[in-house]
């Protein structure tokens, strides 16, 4: 019986060969099965360049059911043939859907591109340690190879370094995962980028630019597991995830005198996790546009149109701070603390793509519009986001997008049941309307639950605004304890220090004009006490009383405002500040860190448009 059972086994596992052994035998290039992950054998090596159209001679690897030899029926009936090695006569190649990979043996290079352009590399991926130098691959080992997925198992070698592996996983998805072996002390993703991303999800992302670092060759980057390359060209993007660990990333810039200058390679110190990539493709799937004093004061709608929808945005001065602004679908009139009210600067009007600038948010430098998050987009749209929820986990990836400390407090005391504009400008508004109707002491409950609306506004307002004077008491202590113990990076932490240190004297100008709880509980009083009788002088004093309570809660609003874009400035310049300076890397990231805790949870009146 046990012979009858392997028997049928054996004919089985023949009979799914035999499309297999079809397209081999069939002559000129092999036919491509119906899988969605595939591993090809150039048959040849290839030289210095690829060819990915002229396919003659290439055959499909046999998947992990059989090992098929000159006679596939002896493969099919021997057990002894099963665990032997697949030997290479050419190069490994894997393509899925999204993108084709090249394990180039003679060059020691595994280089990436995207399925709808084959004739352009995007990518190309190296052990650190051979960077520059000649090398080989010596050896692809199949660690699976079936229809959903394929991992092989790659060594590289140099003269001076030996069996250096990493093992590279696809699947049916865009996302590769790359894990490099013990003996790997980083990798190296080469790639024409032109702009480099570190996104962050509460705060601004840092975007740097190599020309802005004309006589610098490195940036060392404090990126949150995330990283974005926006790719020569503008129809590509580049995202690179990595679990939480040790792992350092470092852009190696161009050297060559090339206009624009672009980032030549995103290296890694590895800790031993795995690093995962994706190429996201589609014509415009990010733009540059120039800033010029043209733009001011106009609607002005540019030369570019966005692929598909998500939640496009870009960066703008604000405040002399950079700052994030989603696109919105149609133009609207604001108001900001700080800055007032003005045209939203950028939005969509259908197809089209509109500007609007003025001298709150001026025309300056170069407006990067790029994506991060789905808002719309069709279930075919992968977004950085999506990779990185699919490569890190849910419950990590969670934690960095931070949905909760992106929602907004509220200063509502009574939510939809209180006065609609629950500030002290509102609820005056709505108190002297009673009063000009001559209707108070008929409605003194709704003046009192007005007035003690405003009381729990300004309430909220002197709890967030000391919110930010502790924050910045404790990152003045551990400026000056980094100090202590660093004296060589004294200019980098004496610029921070000098940002931190605009909130206690920012708080120390507006000091008389944003008053006490007590003083807000004093009017709350005399407001209360106009509505125990009518008189004709109540008008005139609640009308003063408005103004006293209108100067108290538009001094916090603008208060508020400014600690936010101080706290926001100074998450920015720890980010850009230490690109030059490894050894205050790990400090500029504890800033960071301690900013983006203070930053969670804004009042209303502090926010940006990216919450």
């Amino acid at each position: 019986m046990r012979l009858i059972i392997r028997t049928f086994t054996y004919l089985i596992l023949f009979a799914a060969a035999l499309p297999l052994l079809a397209s081999e035998s069939a002559g000129g290039a092999a036919q491509e099965p119906p899988a969605m992950a595939r591993l090809w054998d150039t048959q040849m090596p290839f030289a210095d360049q690829i060819d990915l159209q002229d396919r003659a001679g290439w055959t499909i690897v046999p998947s992990d059911l059989l090992t098929l030899e000159a006679d596939p029926s002896a493969a099919a009936s021997d057990p002894g043939y099963y665990g032997r090695e697949y030997a290479f006569k050419g190069d490994a190649v894997v393509e899925n859907e999204y993108l084709t990979a090249v394990f180039q043996s003679k060059k020691g290079k595994v280089a990436f591109y995207a399925a709808a352009d084959v004739s352009t590399k995007k990518l190309e991926f190296l052990p650190l340690q051979l960077k520059g130098k000649p090398a080989n691959i010596t050896r692809c080992r199949i660690l699976r190879n079936s229809a959903d997925v394929v991992s092989l198992e790659v060594f590289f070698s140099a003269d001076d370094a030996k069996d250096l592996s990493a093992v590279f996983s696809f699947d049916a998805t865009r996302i590769v995962e790359i894990k490099p072996a013990e003996n790997v002390k980083g990798i190296s993703l080469l790639s024409p980028i032109e702009y480099g991303i570190a996104p962050t999800f509460i705060g601004d992302d840092l975007i740097f630019s190599p020309k802005d670092y004309p006589s610098i060759t490195t940036l060392h980057i404090p990126a949150d597991n995330l990283f974005l390359g926006l790719l020569k060209g503008r129809s590509d993007m580049l995202v690179v995830t990595w679990p939480t660990g040790n792992q350092r990333v470092r852009l190696t810039l161009d050297t060559e005198n090339q206009e624009p200058r672009l980032v030549e390679s995103v290296d890694f110190d590895n800790d031993g996790g795995s690093v995962y990539l994706a190429l996201l493709h589609a014509p415009g799937i990010w733009h540059k546009e120039q800033l010029t004093p043209s733009y001011l004061e106009k609607d002005v709608a540019v030369n570019w149109k966005r692929p598909f929808p998500a939640k496009w945005k870009t960066q703008l001065t604000e405040a002399d701070v950079k700052t994030t602004y989603a696109f919105r679908e149609s133009q609207q009139n604001i108001w900001r603390a700080i800055a007032g009210r003005y045209f939203y600067p950028v939005w969509f009007d259908g197809d089209k793509t509109f500007y609007h600038l003025s001298k709150k948010i001026p025309p300056e430098g170069e407006s990067i519009i790029y994506f991060l998050e789905a808002k719309g987009a069709p279930a075919s749209v992968s977004t950085p986001v999506d990779i990185m929820r699919q490569t890190l986990g849910r419950q990590a990836c969670d934690a960095i997008l931070d949905v909760p400390g992106r929602m907004l407090r509220t200063h509502h005391r009574r939510g939809a049941d209180g006065i609609r504009r629950a500030a002290t400008c509102g609820c005056t508004a709505a108190i002297e309307a009673v009063f000009k109707e001559g209707r108070e002491f008929e409605k003194k409950d709704y003046v009192t639950g007005a007035v003690d609306d405003m009381v729990y506004f300004v309430t909220r307002h002197v709890q967030r605004l000391s919110e930010y004077q502790e924050f910045a008491r404790d990152i003045i202590s551990f400026l000056n304890l980094k100090a202590k113990s660093n004296p060589e990076l004294k200019p980098f932490l004496d610029g921070v220090e000098a940002i931190a240190q605009k909130i206690p004297q920012e708080y120390d100008a507006q000091k008389e004009n944003i008053k006490t709880l007590v003083y807000a509980a004093d009017l709350a009083r005399q407001t209360k006490a106009l509505t125990e009788k009518k008189d004709p002088q109540n008008l005139p004093a609640v009308l003063a009383l408005g103004e006293k309570w209108r100067g108290m809660g538009g001094a916090q609003d603008e208060l508020l405002g400014k600690f936010h874009s101080i706290t926001r400035s100074l998450f920015q310049q720890a980010g850009y500040g230490c690109v030059t300076l490894p050894n205050a890397l790990e400090i500029a990231q504890e800033i960071r860190n301690r900013c983006r805790l203070c930053l969670r949870n804004p009042d209303g009146y502090e926010i940006w448009q990216d919450y």
